[in-house]
């Protein structure tokens, strides 16, 4: 009886470490499991923020920087000397809401507040590396650039400020080029393949 107790024992403390050991494991990749959800999540909320900014950015510039805050951003249009302006005043206003959010984020334990202000920061240099370095060449970078999208983007933009005051202005958006400019674009590329060398297409009649 003894030895039939004994090895019931052994039996015992043999599956129940076992069992433990298969609970853990479960438990690890259950938390990795999570862990990868969370990753995918924060991306996907990081780039939908980035996405969401451009018609955010669209809104803010046809009704509040050719609306009621025209008064900075008119030295953008009607310029002036010097290298500052105050329509860099909106990098100011656009980054209050994104560092707030980071902040928050990552003191509150709060990955999506996190991953909305990184996207709002992504847009940001996005918006910088488009709007000041490609367009208006604020800093000598890609200054030579025969890329199709820096070529529409740049007559885009062109377009917009043809327009000095606030008034029937068109392309608002900053790194979304309409089709119209595109296509502007591929008649420009169509002509200077042939033997006349030209800058720019004529617009259609």
């Amino acid at each position: 009886n003894r030895r039939i107790a004994g090895c019931t024992s052994c039996q015992i403390y043999r599956v129940v470490p076992d069992s433990f050991s298969a609970g853990a494991g479960m438990v690890e990749r259950a938390a990795a499991n999570d862990k990868g959800m969370n990753v995918l999540l924060y991306i996907l909320v990081l780039i939908a923020t980035f996405l969401l900014m451009e018609g955010v950015t669209w809104c803010t510039h046809r009704f509040v920087m050719h609306g009621f805050l025209w008064y900075l951003h008119r030295d953008h249009h009607q310029v002036e000397p010097g290298f500052f302006e105050k329509n860099d005043a909106f990098f100011v206003i656009f980054a209050i809401p994104s560092m707030l959010l980071i902040y928050f984020g990552t003191f509150d334990h709060s990955w999506w507040m996190q991953a909305t202000g990184f996207g709002i920061m992504a847009y940001g240099f996005a918006y910088f590396m488009v709007h000041d370095v490609i367009i208006h060449q604020r800093f000598r970078w890609f200054t030579h650039s025969n890329n199709s999208y820096v070529r529409a983007i740049r007559w885009a933009h062109k377009m917009h400020h043809k327009h000095l005051d606030k008034h029937n202005g068109e392309s608002f958006g900053m790194l979304y080029v309409h089709r119209k400019y595109r296509e502007k674009i591929r008649r420009d590329r169509q002509l200077m393949a042939g033997s006349k060398r030209v800058e720019y297409a004529p617009e259609p009649e």
